[in-house]
């Protein structure tokens, strides 16, 4: 998943053009959903008294993780429906502030950018309380989980034995190899300070070179398994880490921000054994358990709810 994908996306000023862009919309949406309550997710049906909705956006990971929220809730005794591949954030945010959804998979660091772009990131106990006082008022954030999906500078397995990188290592123990290694990413990723700028000026890295390519996405991927780059700016919970080998390198000063795992509520549609089990989730969940959950559904192609239950299971969480 990229940033963009976590992020938000113009309305048009004409009355006219507003029209077919909402309908165009919303035959899209409904094309792409998934086990709804509604044909049409723009409709915003609220859900029947006593249902828990746990909505998705439209990418694999945030239907993972609504798959695990959803079978925890149904573990504690509470009626659960889904509705999955929502769309983007504007769609799954609204939803939330009208009731049609109850709970929705987060990222913190990433929802406070939506809510207010110009915030600052010092701690995600930080973020958390940035995000309740930019949050609508019937909604709240939940105990935040340790995973994250965010970038990361990582290298091939190649270079990780050359070097003697484990997944133990850090930004910090690539300095002295840095001048070696050519590092790929996207082309902002050579400008912006949360890039080579910023790479260089907190940890004092100074590749070798630097080589355009996407946002973690296949051009990256191939790129740094081809050894055409050593180093890339990888999504920590891309699926390739684990098929490839790669190792991400650890981010002590927390250069790239923060995005934790942290579900999204609708206060009065959520119990408290409901938060109780949701707030459990989040105390086992990990970027490591998310990376393998991750690969389990996109390289292994296996079902999402089949994965979420299965690990509930041996969290002791169903």
């Amino acid at each position: 998943m990229t940033s963009s994908a976590k992020s938000s996306r113009s309305r048009t000023r004409h009355t006219g053009a507003a029209a077919v862009a909402l309908t165009a919309a919303a035959a899209l949406l409904a094309g792409c959903s998934s086990g709804d309550t509604s044909d049409n997710p723009l409709e915003g049906e609220k859900a029947e008294a006593g249902t828990v909705v746990v909505g998705s956006n439209n990418f694999a990971e945030s239907t993972l993780l609504a798959d695990i929220y959803g079978e925890a809730l149904r573990a504690k005794g509470l009626k659960v429906d889904y509705k999955h591949n929502i769309g983007s954030r504007e769609t799954s945010y609204g939803l939330m502030r009208n009731g049609s959804i109850t709970v929705l998979p987060e990222y913190n660091g990433s929802l406070l950018a939506y809510l207010d772009p110009g915030a600052g990131q010092e701690s995600a106990e930080a973020v958390n309380e940035a995000v309740k006082a930019k949050l609508d008022k019937k909604l709240t954030l939940l105990r935040s989980s340790p995973a994250e999906n965010k970038d990361s500078v990582s290298v091939n397995a190649r270079t990780a034995e050359k070097y003697g990188l484990t997944s133990s290592s850090t930004l910090e123990d690539l300095k002295d190899v840095a001048p070696e290694l050519v590092i790929g990413g996207s082309p902002e990723f050579q400008s912006r300070q949360q890039g080579l700028k910023g790479l260089e000026s907190v940890y004092g890295l100074k590749f070798k070179s630097f080589k355009a390519l996407d946002a973690g996405g296949p051009l990256t991927q191939a790129a740094l398994t081809g050894n055409t780059v050593q180093a890339a700016d990888v999504f920590t919970t891309d699926p390739t880490i684990v098929k490839e080998k790669f190792v991400v390198l650890k981010d002590p000063e927390n250069f790239f921000g923060f995005a934790n795992v942290t579900p999204l509520v609708h206060k009065d549609g959520l119990p408290q054994k409901g938060v109780d089990a949701l707030d459990a989730v989040s105390a086992e969940l990990d970027t490591e358990t998310l990376l393998e959950l991750d690969a389990q559904v996109q390289l292994e192609k296996k079902d999402p709810l089949d994965v979420a239950r299965a690990w509930l299971k041996s969290a002791g969480l169903a």
